[in-house]
């Protein structure tokens, strides 16, 4: 049914789309839920709505809204039944950003070599499966996610004969490699774009190039995510062409069926060389709506992007996902995850159910930011958002569908960091968290470091950051605002923290001169602990999850699976509260306090029945 001004509030937020993007709007702006289903709201025509808010909205507005709710006219299917095995839902993930991993020939870049030198590590951890972050060649604009070549490795990080015996060690271990497909975009120095710029009409068509009308104005009001106009003037072309992402990383054209053809060739030639699959970059950007219109100035200004309403959940988005699936994962048995930013749970139902054949698995990252807040801003993180997010998706997102379970990744700083700044409580934070990413239902994606305790660094200026996002944020606010004030913004969301080598590396590049952590073993223990006991109970996987206590600062929940039961008691919170009261036999199977652990009953009683700030304890129920 195609939504008007005569429908409803309620009717819009029950479609897919408009659910999530009235959603997407209430987190930005901090409001509950509620404000939209009363009954009062609810009831009111969109036209009534577009009247009462003409002078803050505007029709436009509503009309791009319309829009866009209009072009799904799908639902996502009930997912009530069985869960389906995989090896991908059962398996640890463990993401790889090469650069800052492990240099193995000591000149202070990460490589190939150093990540074989590391699989027995990683193998006695507890990993299944390893993702690496772009290794192709590139001129390393966005530290590699500008690919100039993927039929190349990056002369840093080694050679292809280096890739192949890295790809021979992890199977010949028992795990699985999954690689970085970043496909929305290429390097400006990429052959294709290179051949269009020189005026080769069919590899103009790759990309988005519109003529200059004269004005040297670009031809929409499109932004990066890079700051400033997601347009770059080509004077050899006397045309503009499109870049959603830096300047040196140009849009592919999706619409033209060569761009698919050569994308999917040079999937299937990874695939068959046995890699088990791929983390698709921004993989929801690929379809841009015809003609790239006008940005709504509403819909930009309350999500940070003009014209991202015309790209993030594109017309042709399920048809090309589908395409590449058939094509290349599909007779490879190959396993997708993609990198889905802005879209909500019905959206990624739409594109994650089994029984539509696009991805596997999304990255959603509304639970990264709390509500009202964004990443390039200070403020401490509060873990019952965390909470109250991985219940609502657990219980709705449908057994047809998977969940991703992270906290880290090479796009945000570290997780520990946000909630405190008090290092004191770091240990036992990094612990609790890993319970909860362990334990809770969905395939856990570990990030490099996360099993060290690695926390966010003390940058004291911007010669330390090679982030080309935080640079760009940086040289936009500074004209306007304190040099102090947009340092601090950038201390508190650029993706550097994540992007230093690991403590085990001796030498460090200039710019990170004396950044130096000691990962915390204690840590690393409760990964090792966490790992087996996972691997060993399968309820934690497929088992029925049900809340037994969300009370402020509480998050307590059981897992069921064939007459196993556990039950998983966290405290969100820096001060002591008391553990959920159980009845019946029981048994401790792990509790983030060493003390306990290693002190058996004696030590657990000494504790009265209470859990210290962020303590967590796991119990075996016997019924």
């Amino acid at each position: 049914m195609k939504l008007t001004y005569d429908s409803t509030v309620g009717e819009l937020y029950k479609s897919p789309v408009g659910h999530d993007a009235l959603a997407k709007v209430l987190l930005q702006l901090g409001l509950p839920e509620r404000v939209l289903t009363n009954r009062a709201v609810s009831s009111l025509k969109l036209g009534t709505v577009a009247r009462l808010t003409q002078k803050r909205l505007g029709r436009d507005f509503f009309d791009a809204l319309l829009h866009l709710v209009n072009s799904e006219p799908d639902a996502p299917a009930a997912g009530k039944g069985k869960i389906t095995p995989k090896w991908w839902k059962e398996a640890v993930f463990y993401q790889i950003y090469p650069r800052s991993f492990c240099d193995g020939n000591g000149d202070g870049v990460g490589d190939l070599q150093g990540i074989i030198g590391k699989l027995d590590y990683l193998k006695e951890l507890g990993v299944d499966a390893l993702w690496l972050s772009p290794i192709y060649d590139s001129p390393n604009d966005d530290n590699g996610y500008d690919i100039r070549d993927y039929d190349k490795i990056m002369r840093e990080f080694g050679t292809m004969e280096d890739f192949d015996l890295l790809l021979a060690q992890v199977h010949k271990r028992g795990m699985r490699l999954i690689m970085d497909l970043v496909v929305n975009h290429t390097s400006d120095e990429h052959i294709w774009y290179q051949k269009a710029l020189a005026g080769d009409p069919v590899y103009r068509d790759y990309y988005f190039f519109r003529k200059d009308d004269g004005s040297r104005t670009p031809p929409n009001n499109w932004t990066s995510f890079f700051s400033g106009p997601a347009w770059k003037y080509e004077e050899a072309a006397d045309s503009w062409a499109l870049h959603l992402f830096s300047k040196k990383q140009m849009d592919l054209n999706w619409d033209n069926p060569r761009v698919r053809d050569e994308v999917i060739a040079m999937v299937n030639r990874w695939l068959d060389k046995g890699v088990d699959g791929f983390r698709m970059d921004v993989i929801n950007y690929i379809s841009k709506e015809e003609g790239l219109p006008q940005g709504n100035e509403t819909i930009g200004n309350l999500m940070g992007y003009p014209g991202i309403e015309h790209y993030y959940y594109g017309p042709k988005l399920h048809a090309y996902l589908k395409e590449i699936r058939a094509k290349a994962f599909e007779p490879h048995g190959a396993f997708s995850v993609g990198e889905t930013p802005g879209l909500g749970m019905k959206m990624c139902r739409l594109v994650t159910g089994e029984e539509r054949r696009e991805l596997d698995m999304v990255f959603s990252f509304d639970h990264l930011e709390t509500p009202g807040h964004v990443r390039f801003e200070d403020y401490a993180y509060d873990l019952n958002y965390f909470r109250d997010y991985m219940i609502d998706w657990i219980t709705h997102y449908g057994n047809n569908c998977w969940m991703s379970l992270f906290y880290n990744n090479h796009d945000n700083p570290r997780m520990i960091s946000k909630i405190t700044k008090d290092t004191t409580k770091h240990t036992a934070l990094a612990k609790l968290l890993a319970v909860m990413q362990l334990t809770l239902r969905g395939t856990p994606f570990l990030y490099q470091g996360d099993e060290m305790g690695l926390a966010n660094y003390d940058f004291t200026s911007m010669e330390q950051i090679t982030d080309v996002e935080a640079k760009g944020y940086y040289a936009e606010h500074v004209k306007t605002e304190p040099k102090e004030a947009v340092f601090a913004a950038i201390l508190a969301g650029t993706r550097e923290h994540t992007r230093v080598l690991l403590p085990w590396n001796e030498k460090l590049p200039p710019h990170h001169a004396g950044l130096r952590q000691e990962a915390k073993e204690e840590v690393r223990e409760a990964y090792r602990a966490l790992l087996r006991l996972r691997h060993r109970e399968k309820a934690f996987v497929y088992g029925s999850f049900r809340v037994k206590s969300r009370a402020r600062d509480r998050f307590v929940y059981e897992r069921r699976r064939n007459g196993r039961v556990y039950l998983v008691d966290c405290n969100l919170g820096a001060k002591p509260c008391r553990e959920y009261r159980l009845q019946g036999k029981r048994k401790l199977v792990y509790d983030t306090d060493p003390a306990v652990m290693t002190g058996g009953k004696t030590a657990y009683r000494k504790k009265r029945g209470m859990l210290a700030g962020y303590e967590a304890r796991v119990w075996r129920l016997r019924e």
